[in-house]
């Protein structure tokens, strides 16, 4: 027997190597737009033949892209991409990224449905007469059409300028879209590359369908219509409704079991720029790196470019630092905070001690009579995460559970209690997630506590000699305060990509939002969850970003002629940094004052929004010069802006100075920078602006001129602000953080400054 393993062994061993010799991956590949050859007709021809050049095998050609990027994506092995790199040709020969997805009462927290005027010298009608115009693209995991959310009644015929369609599937007829979803779309190709090819799973149909619900959920809270008695189980009940209710929704599925691969992104982007969407809303990322390297990024600077407001969630990593998605200065990046809404639950153990915390549990609930609490009882060293498998049916069979939060998914927590007989749970957040309670709708009682209250829930616990617990739920409360409050969830600067561009840029709407859902999935997202519901309460950035696509909408239907970039100075220096407490916004981490890397120019307020008095805007060729201050190689540049001859023969000398509406000041080996900003007044003629300047007593703050006076619309001012860094201080100082506002009666248009004098990978 030993004698004849030898062979098999080699055998075996040669077919390995050979398949990860031959192992294909996807890539992008970016072409040299300019140098077509006469004899292609179209620039799809050319990519086609010069994939052919090295492959017959026409169904390793997965996209040939149009607008957002010039290329094409394709399965290549190894060999092909290196013949590829070496074509004069070629731009780039890049590997794709995987991305993640970040994941009612907020239109009233927003001010939307005020029936005072939002708009100046116009009617909350006249703004939504003109949003019926006004078409929001969303990348995520398709739609569920049958949603009231997406009813058309009113709605007039959809615009002329529209040129996309609803794509048919096994389970998605096109006669489901109308006037309100007037697109749906699917693009698959990159993750069944990626996953091997077609998939079994049901749910993995190619069709613009959800089976996820985030989809659903977000395309709604950007531009979902009226729905009224709309709640989760009975939680949240009141009328649901989008940000901008009567604008137009194009979906475009992008995301799936595996993630949301790069190619599909790419080709979905390409599609609604195409289709004539004024809005694209991506509640997905991955990490942070070069821009020409960042597929959204590539595509985003084409739909800007092409007058398309492009807002993109920050994503879930807070409250670690640097750990933001979507940096890019043309992207409008967006952090979470709290609403002034709540659902209370309560824990009252054996001691007579009642504490407070979060839950949207729906079920019968266990009584008042106490139940034995357990922590820490199974067979392993992670039970007190109620990992699966961990617990032993023996010590937690009709007890309430003590689960540490971490590791696997909170309502995963819940199950893995119930499949081992416990009867409730309650759920106790780590130092690492700190005060921040998120409900959720678990399929057992279940109360979620912070760590404060988690600490001393363990200590019971571990000491009494019998513990117990009774667990009741509160259902909806109303005007919470302090709110906003930053969520502990949210990504946090610096930008580790550009240290002199602050970001995020602002917080939205993103802890326990309604929503609607797809019909295919309960609201725990669990596969054994048969509860349906049609609409849901989620929580992350991946729901604060729709929020942002909707306000823009808005702001669009208002002023058409208005530039992505002025679009987002708008929602930037019109935003709020304090509370309903007129106290200054806090982080729900742990509590403490919260700053600009984490909100950074605060929460949005639409109806300031609206009626900013002035805007920083910004020119294509300034982000080129931006681009090029970056010292990126001359392909890379084009890889981005997808222009011809770039030889970045104008550039600042610090990206800092592109136009953004925030400062970032980096002093490194520099005492002073300098910064110089142009103004345009989008209000009234004849008006004056005074600047105000805060900022730490370890910096000083110059402007110049102190005082703009504009004279007509649409005229632009300049000014400068000189940033010096005083006498004695420390290189190892901490970030800092200051604002500097141009104001009148009228207007107050604020920037935030955040200031680090060592280079951002140490803090």
């Amino acid at each position: 027997m030993g004698s004849m393993a030898s062979p098999v062994l080699l055998l075996c061993l040669l077919l390995l190597l050979t398949f990860m010799v031959t192992a294909k991956k996807t890539y992008i590949v970016q072409m040299k737009h300019q140098d077509k050859p006469e004899s292609f007709q179209t620039h799809n021809d050319w990519y086609t033949a010069s994939f052919h050049s090295l492959s017959s095998d026409s169904s390793s050609l997965l996209y040939s892209y149009t607008s957002a990027f010039h290329g094409f994506a394709a399965s290549l092995d190894d060999e092909q991409v290196e013949s590829f790199r070496k074509s004069e040709s070629v731009l780039g020969v890049y590997e794709e990224s995987v991305y993640t997805l970040h994941t009612t009462h907020s239109p009233q927290f927003l001010g939307l449905d005020s029936q005072f005027g939002l708009w100046e010298g116009h009617s909350t009608q006249d703004l939504e007469q003109a949003s019926r115009d006004v078409i929001i693209g969303v990348l995520d995991t398709g739609v569920w059409p049958e949603s009231k959310s997406y009813d058309d009644t009113e709605m007039p015929a959809i615009p002329k300028k529209w040129r996309g369609k609803c794509e048919s599937g096994s389970d998605f007829s096109p006669k489901l879209c109308n006037k309100k979803l007037i697109g749906a779309r699917s693009f698959s190709k990159g993750f069944r590359t990626a996953t091997g090819g077609s998939s079994k799973n049901p749910k993995e149909i190619e069709s613009p369908r959800d089976r996820d619900g985030h989809g659903t959920h977000t395309s709604s809270t950007a531009a979902g219509s009226h729905v009224a008695n709309a709640s989760l189980l009975g939680y949240a009940s009141g009328t649901a409704r989008g940000m901008a209710n009567f604008a137009r929704v194009a979906t475009y599925k992008v995301c799936w079991s595996a993630g949301c691969f790069g190619s599909d992104i790419l080709a979905g982007m390409d599609r609604a720029i195409l289709d004539g969407v004024d809005v694209l809303s991506l509640s997905l990322g991955g990490g942070s790196g070069p821009y020409y390297r960042d597929t959204i990024a590539v595509g985003a600077f084409t739909a800007i470019e092409k007058g398309v407001f492009v807002s993109c969630s920050a994503g879930n990593g807070g409250p670690n630092k640097a750990s933001l998605a979507n940096v890019a200065p043309w992207i409008m990046t967006v952090g979470a905070g709290t609403m002034d809404r709540d659902f209370p639950a309560y824990a009252t153990l054996g001691n007579k001690v009642r504490y407070t915390g979060v839950s949207l549990y729906s079920g019968k609930g266990l009584g008042n009579k106490p139940v034995a609490l357990v922590y820490k009882k199974g067979s392993n060293d992670t039970s007190d995460l109620c990992l699966p498998g961990s617990l032993d049916p023996a010590m937690v069979r009709g007890k309430v559970v003590l689960c540490d939060r971490g590791i696997n998914a909170r309502v995963e927590k819940g199950q893995v209690v119930r499949d081992a007989g416990g009867v409730g749970m309650i759920l106790a957040n780590s130092a690492a997630s700190g005060e921040e309670l998120v409900a959720d709708s678990h399929l057992l009682p279940a109360v979620a506590v912070g760590n404060k209250v988690g600490d001393k829930i363990r200590k019971y616990v571990q000491t009494d000699r019998k513990p117990t617990a009774v667990l009741a739920f509160g259902g909806t409360v109303l005007n919470v305060r302090p709110s906003p409050v930053v969520a502990a969830f949210s990504s946090r600067g610096p930008n580790m990509v550009t240290p002199q561009i602050l970001k995020p840029d602002v917080i939205g709407p993103g802890v326990n939002i309604l929503a609607a859902w797809s019909d295919d999935v309960g609201p725990s997202g669990l596969e054994n969850d048969t509860r349906k519901t049609k609409f849901n309460i989620m929580s992350g950035t991946s729901m604060s970003c729709p929020h942002i696509s909707g306000l823009a909408a808005l702001l669009k239907a208002a002023h058409p002629n208005w530039s992505p970039s002025a679009i987002k100075s708008a929602l930037m220096t019109t935003a709020y940094t304090q509370d309903n407490t007129n106290s200054p916004l806090r982080d729900a981490a742990d509590g403490s004052l919260s700053n600009p890397w984490a909100h950074g120019a605060g929460h949005v307020d639409p109806q300031k929004a609206l009626s900013p008095g002035l805007v920083y805007d910004i020119s294509t060729a300034e982000y080129i010069a931006f681009l090029c201050s970056l010292d990126y190689p001359a392909e890379h540049v084009q890889a981005i802006v997808k222009h011809p001859n770039i030889t970045c023969s104008t550039k600042f000398k610090d990206p800092g100075q592109l136009n953004y509406p925030s400062f970032s000041v980096l002093f490194g080996n520099n005492k002073v920078v300098r910064y110089t900003r142009t103004l345009t007044n989008v209000g009234s003629a004849q008006c004056t602006y005074n600047v105000t300047v805060t900022g730490p007593s370890t910096v000083g703050i110059t402007v110049k001129p102190t005082q703009l006076v504009f004279r007509s619309v649409g005229e632009r001012k300049r000014y400068t602000v000189t940033f010096v860094a005083k006498k004695g201080t420390s290189p190892s100082t901490k970030p800092e953080f200051g604002s500097i506002v141009w104001g009148n009666t009228q207007h107050q248009v604020r920037s935030p400054v955040s200031f680090s004098w060592t280079q951002l990978l140490e803090f």
